[in-house]
Order: structure tokens, then C-alpha cells, then sequence
């Protein structure tokens, strides 16, 4: 914990990051962002001769899609809403009322048909499914979203609103698993040309409750997950900073996704978590970016 908030202060007081004062949720500096912006064009050139199709979703997404896509049943914990006030004149003077006691006054808002949108994937899906079915050659796509989860901390690299990079692939078993496979060689050699440290292991998501761990059971039984660790507030609990996951058919049963051929189409995804990475990298090579190795410098062209 003292390293977490460490690292934040520290962070704070070089204006790499702004605090709100709200855990998990900061303002980004021009320099912090810099790094995002040249990471993702190490992202674009380790995948861009690929063809996937670029899309850039809002990070709110419909409430409907987000509800067929069954979050709430494994991350309850995580997810987050958009409400508004929907009440009349008198509605909102109580409103203000409450506000002006000091009470409670979300009590009286309303859920709207956004929901916050949880992974960058998550809209791909139905809009997909819209098209009918896939291509002999399934489909690739390259998408970036804000996505919130609701997970207060002070460790600055377990943020509630962050922004995921994702190359996701649909098709056959055995195309989708050879984009995964494909993706942990060049995520450890993308990380290793910005000098980072890196470890893969096996590993399962938050899923909630006691069928949550009959779920975090299967999924790391079957190899579903892999995440590419990196030493950020800790050097013995490393930090997810990218994800290799496969989905199985999942989400083509879901949204009736299929293949050329007529079967349910199979996904997989490779995520990078864009500001962890910018962390990983400032708490390794320091946080005056100009004293920075000049390798490091020269791969990002600064």
C-alpha cells in the first residue's frame, strides 16, 4: 500500500497525473498523454499490416447490448450505470432540498438506456451480429474505448475510468486461437523494445460471488486468460498490463454471431490497458521523461 500511494504522490506532484478527489479517477497531464499517444503507435505499427477493421465506440454503450451480454452476472461488483433526473417541478425542488441538507439526492434519479461501457469489446458483438455472417476469413477489428469499473483504490494503476486498446478476432477455433497465440509473442517483444520487464502467467477474471469461483476455476483450467505482468507499485504482485483472453464461443452463442460456414463463431481478444503501460514505463525508466534511456527514447521517438 505505502509503495501505491507513493507512487501516486509522486505522480501528483509532477503533474503527470491530477487528483479529483475521487480514488481511481485523475486528469492526465500532456506529458502523461504523449506517452499514451506513442505507445499506440507502437501498437499500430506491431498490428497494422494485420487489416483489422479500426472502430472507436463511446465509452457508454446501450443498456440493452450490455444486458444480453450477461455482465451482470459475473461483475456486478464492477459495472456502472448512467442515471438522470426524469422527476417534475416538485421532484426537483426536493432534489435540492436534499442537496441542501446534505442528504442523498440520487435517491430520485432515474436509470437512462447508457450504461458505462466495461471493455472496449463489448459493443463489437451486436454490431457484428448485424451484418450477418462472417467472412471466410473471419473478422478482425482494432478498437479503443474508455471503460469504466467501479473498484476504488489508491494504487494508481487500478484506475475506475481508463482506456483499453483491443485487437479482437472472430472466426473459427483455430483462427482465433492462432491470433492469440500470435499476440503473446509480439506483446512480449512490443514490451521488450521499450525496455519493460515482463512475465506472462495464467489467469482468470473477478468473476463474482460463489458460482464466481467455480468460473475463475474453469477459466484458468482451460487456459482461457493470460495476462502480461509488469512491476508497477509492486515487484511481487505484478500488474496486468496486457490480456490474451479467448472466449470460446461465448459471445457468438449470445448474439447469434456465425461463421462462413454456419457455425457459432469463436472470439479472442488481445487488450492493452493504455495507462497502466504509461505507468509501467514511468515507474521504470523514471518520471522525467527526458532522462529516460536513450533506446527507450529513440523506439518512441521522443
Amino acid at each position: 500500500m505505502d509503495q501505491q500511494t507513493s507512487l501516486l504522490d509522486r505522480l501528483f506532484e509532477t503533474g503527470l497525473l491530477i487528483a479529483t478527489g475521487v480514488e481511481g479517477l485523475y486528469g492526465r497531464s500532456g506529458r502523461f498523454e504523449d506517452i499514451i499517444t506513442r505507445f499506440e503507435a507502437l501498437i499500430d505499427k506491431a498490428g497494422g499490416g494485420d487489416g483489422a477493421e479500426p472502430i472507436r465506440f463511446p465509452p457508454g454503450m446501450n443498456r440493452a447490448h450490455f444486458e444480453g451480454s450477461g455482465y451482470m452476472k459475473s461483475f456486478p461488483q464492477l459495472a456502472g450505470t448512467i442515471h438522470s433526473f426524469c422527476g417534475n417541478d416538485l421532484d426537483h425542488m426536493n432534489l435540492l432540498q436534499c442537496m441542501e441538507a446534505g442528504e442523498d439526492w440520487t435517491k430520485t434519479q432515474e436509470g437512462t438506456d447508457i450504461v458505462l461501457t466495461p471493455a472496449a469489446c463489448y459493443p463489437l458483438y451486436p454490431t457484428v451480429a448485424k451484418r450477418g455472417p462472417l467472412p471466410e476469413n473471419g473478422g478482425l477489428f482494432d478498437l479503443q474505448s474508455y471503460c469504466f469499473r467501479h473498484e476504488p483504490s489508491n494504487d494508481p494503476a487500478r484506475m475506475q475510468l481508463f482506456r483499453m486498446r483491443e485487437y479482437v478476432r472472430l472466426g473459427t477455433p483455430e483462427q482465433v486461437m492462432a491470433f492469440r497465440n500470435d499476440w503473446m509473442e509480439r506483446g512480449k517483444a512490443l514490451m521488450a523494445s521499450v525496455g519493460l520487464p515482463v512475465e506472462i502467467d495464467v489467469a482468470n477474471d473477478p468473476f463474482f460471488g460463489r458460482a464466481g469461483r467455480m468460473m475463475k476455476n474453469n477459466q484458468r483450467d482451460q487456459n482461457l486468460k493470460f495476462e502480461l505482468l509488469i512491476p508497477i507499485t509492486s515487484t511481487t504482485k505484478p500488474t496486468a498490463c496486457m490480456s490474451f483472453n479467448y472466449h470460446q464461443d461465448h459471445f457468438g452463442k449470445d448474439w447469434k454471431i456465425s461463421t462462413a460456414d454456419g457455425g457459432v463463431a469463436h472470439s479472442a481478444c488481445v487488450g492493452f490497458g493504455l495507462e497502466r503501460i504509461a505507468l509501467a514505463l514511468l515507474n521504470h525508466h523514471g518520471l522525467d521523461i527526458d532522462a529516460w534511456p536513450a533506446p527507450v527514447r529513440k523506439t518512441f521517438g521522443f
